[in-house]
């Protein structure tokens, strides 16, 4: 994975004219918890000048073109985040960016850099070319960190209904857990990590859906394909929403601890 990443930084500093300042890895790939077939690499990449539209449109396919260059490399694809002006980065007014996604990719000139992803950035982010400039992550606080848990509880109500086969199915299961483990210590830990927390703190009332989303978390290759797993997971919405349950009463607690004059206090178990 990291030799994939340093061909793209490479290709990125040819593409700028040596414009690089600094290529960061954050997420599962810093946190011990990469699982291909499952997990994104986690990219940030700054340049020190800001991005002709040229420069940015040879960039925009970056990834496809080396993976069709060494088609038995699965980590170009895996790459995700932004290719960005260090300096248009630090003050958060973008003329022109790359962003990589999940589905595709695009130019533009905004950016709202997740929450998650900034306190990994700040914390733990890995500088693996140019320079290394942590001053370039202002680390969130609690009440930051309570609204971005409260964003995906709300995207989980409104997309996590009902599921599909996609192994990110039961992925909804360990983001529930990692948001009640931030909300109750104001850490980002890995997602593999916050399942077997919780599963020690007992967080849930039936335990078997996050036990089994941990045993295919360890090897999903081997699950992806397999009929009963695509069919469990296709029916795993009322679970999902279950969990979600949990994670609200969690919020509440949250917010009533942030209140001013308020005694803290540990939410209780479920």
């Amino acid at each position: 994975m990291l030799k994939a990443v340093q061909t793209i930084t490479e290709a990125v500093s040819a593409v700028t004219g040596g414009a690089l300042h600094s290529a960061w890895l954050y997420g599962s790939a810093v946190l011990d918890d990469f699982r291909p077939g499952w997990s994104d690499v986690d990219l940030l990449i700054l340049t020190s000048s800001p991005l002709s539209e040229e420069q940015a449109k040879r960039l925009l396919m970056l990834r496809q073109e080396l993976a069709e260059k060494e088609p038995g490399n699965p980590y170009y694809r895996a790459c995700e985040g932004i290719i960005a002006c260090v300096r248009e980065y630090r003050f958060g007014a973008f003329r022109r960016l790359v962003y990589w996604g999940t589905t595709g990719q695009r130019i533009t000139d905004r950016c709202v850099p997740d929450t998650f992803a900034r306190a990994e950035l700040a914390r733990v982010g890995r500088c693996i070319a140019g320079t290394e400039d942590r001053s370039l992550f202002a680390e969130p606080d609690r009440a930051e960190l309570r609204a971005a848990v409260q964003a995906h509880c709300d995207a989980i109500r409104r997309f996590a209904g009902q599921t599909d086969e996609s192994l990110y199915s039961c992925g909804w299961l360990l983001d529930i857990a990692r948001g009640i483990h931030t909300l109750r210590t104001g850490d980002v830990i890995a997602k593999t990590q916050a399942g077997l927390w919780a599963l020690e703190e007992h967080l849930f009332p039936d335990e078997g859906p996050l036990r089994r989303t941990l045993e295919i978390r360890q090897a999903p290759l081997r699950y992806k394909d397999r009929p009963e797993v695509r069919e469990w997971l296709k029916g795993l919405g009322p679970a999902v929403q279950r969990y979600a349950d949990v994670l609200e009463r969690e919020l509440r607690e949250a917010e009533r601890r942030e209140k001013p004059g308020t005694e803290p206090a540990h939410a209780g178990r479920t």
